[in-house]
Parts: structure tokens; C-alpha cells; sequence
């Protein structure tokens, strides 16, 4: 598992890591905790003595923090009895985003913050890890720091997406005790998409227990709304869904469930694209 904290050694809450430990530690897991600092230069036209020297001084700063973090997150899963691996790289802007794709390439699930503001560099994380690492993501809200899984809400609408997410999700909806599978009606036509009765039969015959939840948007709601509604009903712990992109202009101007749940939604999210 890997997780990732925000940059510059500097996260308003810990949800994240404090859930992937949780994790790790119920799964049996190697934890690779990764504090990345990012790193400022100079523009050449702006190049000074001075200049030089404030950037060169903020740089040691802020890797200092970075270490500083990796090294409590160390101590702490060390004493959780989680082993884990630490690095605090301190690279610039886009060289990190490298690096952490690369990470979460080779690792089975990437446990992130949820962002609390869609201009905040951290979304650039989580956008990266989703639609480019091949991997599941795990996004996790503020105020959640225990794994949990007995109540799993899978939101299906019969895409080969939402086939994927169920796949790579498949480890934990089989620890979970009881799994719904919703639809939602009233935002696209579903009627040629694979239904949810027909999933059924699938996860049951990995042992699954397994009910069909359908339902319809209410006046005004939003397909993530009515996905948050049926799962806050169910009392889930726990949500399965696609991750979609659309063009950065059809997405700034109509949203997208994916970015609706990972604004709004209060529970835990297991995304695969």
C-alpha cells in the first residue's frame, strides 16, 4: 500500500495515513509512506546573490519538514506493528508527480486525502494516481481514521469503468459482511448497460453477500447525491465506484459524478478507471 501526504511536509489532517495504517495493519501489509517536498528555483531572469539565497534556504526548509514527517510516520507504524518503508524526495513540481505515479505503480492500492478544494495541488494527486497509475485509489474523507468495511456500496452502471473498479475492489468486498449494489436511473439511458441483477450472481460466487439496490434521482439531486443517499441508508462504510474524466471543458462546465463524490462524499472511496 502506498500513501501519500500532502506536500511540503505540511497536511491539515491525517485521515489518510491514519486509514491506510488501519488498513495495513488488518490486511497484513507493507505500507510505503511517501512526504514529498516540493522544490522551488529561481526564474534566470530574477537570478541575485540574495534571490538565490532565500530560495536555497525555503528549499532546506521545507525538506526538512518532509523528513521530519516521514520519520513520525516511520515511528508510528512502527509501532503498530505495520512494516513500512518511508522516502521524502524532494523534486520539483512535475518530477514529483512523476515519481509518485511511478510508486503507485508498483504498489496495490493508493490511499489518498480526499481534496478539500479542487484548486489545491493536492487534486493533481489524486487526478494523476487515478487515470494514470493502472491502479485503485482509495480516497478518504476527513474524520475517518479506522478501516472499515462490513457495509459495502458498489455503484454500478454496467461500464466496463465500473467493472473495473469492481474487480480491483474484489479483496475487500469479499471481507466485507454484506455488499449492495445501486443504480441509479434518471441521468443517462441504462437500458442497454449490463443491470445490476446481473453482477449478482458474480460476486456471490466469490462468496459475496450480496443485495440489488435500483433507484431514481430525486428532483434536483445529482447522481453522486443519490449514490451518498443509498450508502448513508445501507450504512455503508464503504464505497466501489469508476473513476470518469471528461475533456477539461465539458468537466468544467457540466462536473462529473467522479468529481461530485470526491468533493461532497462523508465515506471512504474505492475509484478505479
Amino acid at each position: 500500500m502506498l500513501v501519500t501526504l500532502a506536500q511540503e511536509g505540511r497536511d491539515d489532517d491525517g485521515s489518510a495515513f491514519q486509514y491506510g495504517l488501519s488498513l495495513a495493519r488488518k490486511a497484513g501489509a507493507h505500507l510505503t509512506v511517501q512526504a514529498p517536498a516540493g522544490r522551488f528555483h529561481v526564474p534566470y531572469t530574477l537570478i541575485t546573490g540574495l534571490a538565490q539565497s532565500i530560495v536555497s534556504a525555503e528549499n532546506r526548509r521545507i525538506a526538512a519538514l518532509a523528513e521530519r514527517v516521514a520519520e513520525l510516520a516511520k515511528a508510528e507504524a512502527d509501532f503498530a506493528g505495520v512494516v513500512c518503508t518511508v522516502e521524502s524526495p524532494q523534486l520539483y513540481y512535475q518530477e514529483l508527480l512523476d515519481r509518485f505515479i511511478a510508486q503507485a505503480r508498483v504498489h496495490d492500492i493508493t490511499v489518498l486525502n480526499a481534496e478539500p478544494s479542487p484548486t489545491e495541488t493536492y487534486w493533481d494527486l489524486i487526478e494523476v494516481c487515478l487515470f494514470g497509475s493502472g491502479r485503485p485509489v482509495l480516497v478518504v474523507p476527513k474524520n475517518r481514521s479506522e478501516f472499515a468495511c462490513e457495509r459495502v456500496v458498489v455503484a454500478w452502471d454496467g461500464s466496463a469503468t465500473a467493472s473495473r473498479a469492481v474487480a480491483a475492489a474484489l479483496p475487500l468486498l469479499k471481507a466485507a459482511e454484506e455488499v449492495v449494489i445501486v443504480s441509479v436511473s434518471g441521468e443517462k439511458d441504462l437500458s442497454n448497460s449490463i443491470p445490476s441483477s446481473d453482477l449478482a450472481p458474480h460476486l456471490v460466487h466469490h462468496g459475496i453477500s450480496v443485495t440489488v439496490s435500483d433507484t431514481t434521482l430525486g428532483s434536483r439531486e445529482t447522481v453522486a447525491a443519490a449514490i451518498e443517499r443509498e450508502a448513508v441508508g445501507f450504512q455503508a462504510s464503504l464505497i466501489v465506484s469508476g473513476a470518469y474524466r471528461h475533456s477539461r471543458l465539458r468537466e468544467s462546465v457540466l462536473g462529473g459524478v467522479t468529481r461530485s463524490l470526491l468533493a461532497s462524499c462523508s465515506l471512504p472511496l474505492v475509484m478505479s478507471h
